[in-house]
């Protein structure tokens, strides 16, 4: 028998919140969209609906996350 290390996980909170972009960054979903929206704009709430990509700051952790 040979010894083969373990297969890292990755974190199935994040591989649900994060997608990755076709040239390798980090799309997310706004928040700030699930309720409380009556004294939200229309535009507000419009701009929210679109994705928009992980901050640079946050951008090691989430990758780490995400690829174990």
């Amino acid at each position: 028998k040979t010894k083969t290390k373990t297969k890292l996980k990755s974190k199935r909170g994040a591989v649900k919140r994060f997608k990755l972009s076709a040239t390798g960054k980090i799309k997310r979903a706004h928040s700030m969209k699930s309720h409380i929206l009556t004294k939200k704009t229309r535009s507000r709430k419009r701009s929210l609906r679109k994705s928009t990509l992980v901050s640079p700051a946050e951008n090691k952790n989430v990758r780490q996350m995400l690829l174990g």
